[in-house]
């Protein structure tokens, strides 16, 4: 098994808002991949004294445990016991109901002998490799959607008819995008925060299929400084418009 990760600030020495870890059990059968983009606050951090990066590192560390240790639930089950016991950590002082409390987008994977089970809520990227070389883009697509139906998004966070994100409230791990396929169908997978995946979602120099291509090859790494090289050449945003110049970038790649 490859395992190869790879994560960057988008501006340097700024702290960096994504979680990525890969658990690989004793005994030998299986593994788990679990990756967060924090959504970054706004001025009064949202009612929170803790920051994000504290926020996806507890939240992420619950999930991944709770993905290894627990094989008898569903990974939904797992997100929202991570949801619930991450608010828990920090009801007492914080506004849990501020609509920016810290907040993550979530990619688990989870795999044994005989199959692998995918989750993905908000706008990182699940990539899968098929035994044919061919590459399947898992995805929550709710908030393309919603935009190309002319709303405006930031309003329909966590909201029914909008997109949902990991925060406070365990119940929306079962809005999340969810599978299973046997294992001998794949021969890998990748998951990539928004930041990694801007090749293809921002800048448009890419497609899902090029993208896995340049993990499988070159790795991680590579993957992150193609994005950094077409961010540095519109530092401004004016060619490409985007919400940041510059964004945390995270990849993991399993090939199996």
């Amino acid at each position: 098994m490859r395992v190869e990760t790879a994560t960057a600030p988008g501006v340097p020495g700024a702290p960096n808002e994504d979680f990525m870890a890969v658990a690989l059990p004793a005994g030998g059968h299986g593994g788990a991949l679990v990756l967060l983009d924090g959504v970054t606050p706004p001025p009064d951090n949202g009612g929170c004294v803790h920051s994000v990066p504290w926020f996806t590192a507890r939240l992420g560390g619950a999930l991944l445990e709770l993905s290894v240790s627990r094989p008898d639930i569903t990974l939904t089950d797992c997100l929202s016991a991570a949801i619930g016991g991450t608010a828990d950590a920090h009801r007492d002082t914080c506004d849990l109901s501020h609509p920016l409390t810290p907040q993550a987008t979530v990619v688990a994977v989870r795999w044994g002998a005989d199959d692998m089970e995918h989750l993905v809520l908000s706008d990182s990227v699940l990539l899968v490799e098929a035994a044919d070389g061919s590459v399947t883009a898992v995805l929550d697509d709710r908030i393309d959607r919603l935009r190309a139906a002319g709303h405006r998004v930031a309003p329909l966070r966590n909201l029914p008819g909008g997109f949902f994100t990991a925060a406070a409230d365990p119940a929306v791990a079962r809005h999340a995008v969810t599978g299973r396929a046997p294992l001998a169908s794949l021969r890998g997978f990748a998951a990539l925060s928004d930041g990694a995946a801007r090749g293809v979602e921002v800048f448009g120099s890419d497609d899902w299929a090029s993208a896995y291509a340049v993990l499988r090859k070159a790795g991680p790494e590579a993957l992150l400084a193609r994005v950094r090289e077409r961010e540095l050449a519109d530092p401004d945003g004016v060619a490409v418009p985007r919400g940041k110049p510059f964004d945390d970038a995270t990849a993991v790649l399993i090939v199996l």
